[in-house]
């Protein structure tokens, strides 16, 4: 008798964390608003933070970045939120569930990931911010997870599949960001 009291109270205790954490966890669809802080990579000392933010139009995205050296740097969305390889390779390839060739962020067809390219100033800070129809929180092309990552070469928008950006210089992943 003690044995199954012991194990009800056991069964409830997991029901109770469970109920609990699907409170606090944000409901599918509902997210509006992720962020992505990035970190400098071997032999670079690149950072920055990146919000992704839903609106009528698409998802706005607003950045800013410092270290990088002076000049244009490819800007993308890869399909892995794993940051962990010293060259962040482990991030995989530019985010493309559709399949669609390496474009630029106006392209019709293009990856998902392609954001084009941030522009640093003389004393290494850029800023970004525009409107991408192309970006989801939900469903297969959610970018929620997903890494993002500046390059050290400007992307130019034809090389495929991943714009001859050059290596990768900063690295971070898009979580839920907390609500304003």
């Amino acid at each position: 008798m003690k044995t199954i009291a012991l194990v009800l109270a056991a069964g409830l205790a997991l029901f109770s964390v469970a109920a609990a954490a699907r409170a606090a966890a944000p409901a599918a669809g509902s997210v509006s608003h992720g962020i992505a802080v990035l970190h400098p990579g071997k032999d670079s000392v690149v950072k920055g933070t990146v919000h992704f933010k839903k609106e009528a139009r698409g998802v706005r995205v607003t950045g800013a970045f410092t270290g990088l050296a002076a000049g244009t740097h490819g800007f993308h969305i890869h399909e892995f939120g794993d940051c962990s390889a010293p060259d962040f390779t482990s991030a995989g390839e530019h985010f493309n569930p559709t399949g669609n060739p390496h474009g630029a962020p106006t392209d019709a067809k293009r990856h998902e990931g392609d954001m084009g390219n941030v522009n640093a100033t003389s004393d290494g800070n850029a800023t970004i911010d525009y409107v991408d129809s192309h970006l989801h929180f939900d469903g297969a092309p959610s970018i929620l997870g997903r890494g993002v990552i500046v390059h050290a070469n400007p992307d130019d928008f034809k090389t495929q599949p991943t714009g001859n950006a050059g290596g990768r210089v900063a690295c971070g992943v898009i979580g839920i960001a907390k609500s304003e």
